[in-house]
């Protein structure tokens, strides 16, 4: 038998395994087009407290036995907090509850136009203490402890600069700018000389959702066109279909930000970098990350297009705490988070570095 002889039926079992792929794709694919998709965010909780932007979820243990210290998870102020929670088994929260934490989440919804004059003030000395007080009311415990992602680990570090005596016991930030020098391609597009806050928060009042999401976008503008390649490369693949949809179901809800506090970040953060010099004030009090003394967790994504390691390495020396630590994972800004990357890398690093400081 001749080499060519042998090797047909080889390729014509190829090809009948890539014309049923293909007909599998095209099915899942009108499917996928015409089916809405699973609802995020299912774990079960209870809001427990709601203020026009800010609501606070409590989310009901799975445990009999749960650490004292309860966590408060503080989202980034431009994206929903479902990211926590996309689908069951792909949930952070579902994770920690079942390893016996206490879990509460900051989420935030799109600002109302009476609430564009919303500062670092409210959200800093008003919404975050509001949630802790909720917490320790809820919990009987009198400390927290504090996790933030990106924007909201900012935040989450202004608070804890502003209050060294407690009740934070212990601070955990994800993918945390700190040098806001270093940011790549948004210092150019943010430089002073030609990007005008002022006449954006005036003109709209709330900075609009559009063009947040478009600012990401640009730092990557092949990555939607990329991802819908590889979507329809694994329509047949109901796992990586159940996780795409619900990580572009929840990129498209960028939510506005309030206006004044978009032109004080920018001017505060952006243009002055007050954040890591020192010099910022809130409420004529200054802001020092030198001040916080718990033990301290940073987690930086290797392959961050938004917040590049660049910005966020020297905040892990500057802080004060002596128990303090960085981790640089592989991975991106998102899927640090969230997806089966997240699973096996950030989840259980936060588990062992939690669980010894919350009994």
């Amino acid at each position: 038998m001749s080499a060519a002889a042998a090797e047909a039926p080889d390729a014509l079992e190829r090809m009948r395994r890539e014309i049923e792929r293909a007909r599998e794709r095209n099915i899942k694919g009108w499917n996928y087009l015409i089916s809405p998709g699973a609802r995020p965010g299912v774990t079960p909780k209870d809001v427990v407290l709601s203020r026009g932007t800010l609501s606070l979820y409590h989310y009901r243990p799975q445990v009999s036995e749960v650490y004292r210290t309860p966590i408060l998870f503080v989202m980034a102020t431009t994206n929903r907090a479902y990211i926590f929670d996309l689908a069951k088994g792909q949930s952070f929260v579902e994770f920690l509850l079942q390893r016996g934490f206490d879990v509460y989440v900051i989420d935030w919804n799109p600002p109302r136009e009476d609430e564009r004059r919303l500062r670092l003030e409210d959200y800093v000395l008003d919404f975050i203490p509001s949630c802790i007080a909720e917490v320790q009311a809820r919990s009987g415990e009198e400390q927290v402890s504090l996790v933030g992602y990106c924007m909201g680990g900012v935040l989450s570090l202004m608070y804890s600069a502003l209050h060294a005596d407690g009740p934070v016991r212990n601070l955990a930030c994800f993918t945390t700018p700190f040098d806001w020098s270093k940011f790549g391609l948004f210092n150019r597009w943010a430089d002073p000389r030609h990007f005008d806050v002022d006449g954006i928060v005036d003109t709209f009042g709330n900075m609009p959702a559009d063009l947040i999401a478009a600012s990401f976008d640009m730092l990557r503008p092949v990555t939607k066109a990329v991802g819908q390649v590889q979507l329809w490369d694994n329509m047949w693949n109901d796992e990586f279909v159940k996780s795409y949809r619900a990580f572009d179901r929840w990129g498209a809800e960028t939510l506005p930000l309030a206006g004044e506090y978009f032109r004080q970040t920018t001017k505060e953060l952006m243009f002055a970098n007050k954040l890591y010099t020192g010099e910022l004030e809130i409420d004529g009090r200054q802001v020092d990350v030198a001040n916080i003394k718990v033990p301290f967790l940073h987690v930086a994504a290797e392959h961050d297009h938004i917040v590049r390691t660049e910005a966020s390495r020297d905040l892990t020396p500057r802080v004060g705490s002596e128990d303090k630590q960085e981790i640089v994972l592989k991975g991106g800004h998102v899927s640090l988070v969230a997806g089966p990357n997240a699973v096996r890398r950030l989840w259980p690093q936060l588990d062992a570095w939690l669980a010894p400081r919350s009994a």
